[in-house]
């Protein structure tokens, strides 16, 4: 495929009277991953969310997947082939893992909840186990588990690793790898820059609402001043087990 997956131009967003998207651009194209990186408060959710609907721009366009979607609802931007797992997982606590996995409405596709599965044995392992029962990375597991069974050609994904242990954040990050594998495109906010610019093939920066930075991944990577200043606690790479 050419051309873009989404394209973004111009967003102005606000929360009442907060102006917080000061004409935010980007572009995912076809099975690629691009990690949005920024420090707490920069705008990274709220780019996430104003591109599924859930908190609309004022102003600026948004194309995803051929359609003008800045006025759409969120439920029509999902079944264009949007996934989306937002910050803090919201799996259903009281569904087993099997039931959390029959909620998301069939879409044809490769993603079967036998293939998810076989993708997340540790899923496999605990089906009978309710939501509140399962650890935070296997939460997460089964949020991004979720939204696959969707078959988006488009996935965003809001703080992955958030509150993993490094070996688990090694295992979500593998599996994002493999959605870009199979011809995926990736969205990805993330705390943890070293790990997200080692997978990532291009990286946007956000400063107070603005784009400060766009460019390949690894170039970003590259510069260790920049790294080190948005990395703060979040320093671990990311390696293949």
């Amino acid at each position: 495929m050419s051309g873009t997956i989404l394209s973004a131009r111009d967003l102005s967003t606000f929360y009442g009277k907060s102006h917080i998207l000061h004409g935010v651009s980007l572009d995912v194209r076809p099975g690629e991953i691009v990690t949005l990186l920024g420090r707490n408060g920069a705008g990274k959710t709220t780019t996430l969310r104003t591109l599924m609907g859930l908190t609309p721009a004022r102003a600026g366009t948004i194309e995803i997947l051929g359609a003008q979607t800045a006025a759409w609802p969120p439920f029509r931007i999902a079944a264009l082939g949007v996934g989306y797992v937002p910050e803090g997982r919201r799996i259903f606590a009281n569904l087993t893992v099997d039931e959390n996995l029959k909620v998301p409405r069939d879409r044809a596709g490769p993603w079967t909840i036998p293939r998810v599965y076989e993708l997340f044995p540790r899923l496999a392992e605990r089906r009978q186990n309710k939501g509140r029962q399962l650890s935070g990375g296997e939460q997460e597991m089964l949020a991004i588990a979720r939204a696959l069974l969707l078959n988006p050609q488009l996935l965003l994904l809001d703080e992955p690793s958030q509150g993993l242990a490094p070996l688990i954040v090694q295992e979500v990050f593998r599996v994002i790898v493999a959605m870009r594998a199979e011809g995926m495109s990736v969205l990805l906010v993330e705390q943890n820059v070293r790990a997200a610019v080692d997978i990532a093939d291009r990286a946007y920066v956000l400063d107070d609402g603005r784009v400060v930075y766009e460019g390949p991944a690894n170039e970003f990577a590259q510069d260790e001043e920049r790294v080190r200043a948005l990395a703060g606690a979040s320093a671990e790479s990311w390696e293949e087990p």
